[in-house]
């Protein structure tokens, strides 16, 4: 049996290398309980070289702030668009479709307004970057739902976004997300939008999500969903094999690009 310190080196190398690990699946790997593990985590958190989140590890704190929409862009930008123009490929001829806020969903609309020949599609979206791009494309119908500006991300939000959705059904959902964790679903930074970004999968058939790897294990203030309530996952190849896992384990279609 391994000693304690070697436990201790064996979790620390495992999150060094994913960035995430799950308490169960070391507990198997090292033949031990998951009580046992549990108390190493936690003496490894207590030494400040991991966070705990419930059944989970991680090396960097989990918890996002609300950033701006400019800083937001500037971060992970090739894989945006790699995310974003393979989730272009998915829009079909007559589609309606929603998109949510954030910087991934506006490399998504670049992606769109770049697509020959463009494609006739309703697009519904509390965005107002998206709205102006995409309404520059004749064959594009843009309904942008009203409410309060949120001056950091340029989109409205509060009663008056939710109202605007009214009787709309769309095909798909085009949501960015701050955070994804196993333990608390799809997260977003704002309870505001939070709520606006319930309201529109409730309102799309399928909710395709676009994240960078750096969005997983991560999780912001406002729970928008558990993950089994997601479709699609678009993402980078640098997701970690054990992220990858859970995802299957949880039926979610992963995208890879």
């Amino acid at each position: 049996m391994l000693s304690i310190a070697e436990r201790h080196k064996y979790i620390l190398e495992r999150l060094e290398k994913y960035g995430f690990i799950r308490i169960t699946d070391v507990a198997e790997e090292l033949g031990v309980t998951k009580v046992t593990i549990r108390k190493d985590v936690k003496i490894l958190e207590s030494k400040g070289l991991l966070y705990k989140v419930h059944g989970s590890a991680r090396l960097a704190n989990p918890h996002i702030a609300d950033r701006d929409l400019m800083t937001k862009s500037s971060l992970n930008c090739e894989a945006k668009q790699r995310i974003a123009k393979c989730a272009a490929q998915m829009i079909e001829e007559g589609d309606s479709i929603m998109i949510s806020a954030g910087s991934t969903t506006y490399a998504l609309a670049e992606a769109i307004h770049a697509l020959t020949p463009a494609p006739t599609i309703n697009v519904v979206t509390p965005f107002i970057k998206v709205s102006a791009l995409l309404n520059e494309v004749e064959s594009i119908q843009v309904q942008q739902l009203g409410g309060t500006v949120y001056k950091k991300s340029f989109a409205t939000r509060g009663e008056g976004a939710c109202e605007s959705l009214g009787d709309m059904v769309c095909s798909k959902f085009f949501l960015g997300v701050d955070g994804f964790d196993p333990e608390f679903g799809i997260t977003t930074s704002t309870i505001e939008e939070m709520v606006l970004s319930r309201k529109m999968m409730a309102a799309s058939a399928k909710t395709i999500v676009l994240a960078d790897s750096s969005k997983f294990g991560q999780h912001g203030f406002g729970r928008i969903a558990s993950i089994d309530e997601v479709d699609v996952i678009i993402t980078d190849s640098d997701i970690s094999p054990e992220m990858v896992e859970i995802i299957e384990e949880a039926g979610i279609e992963l995208i890879t690009v």
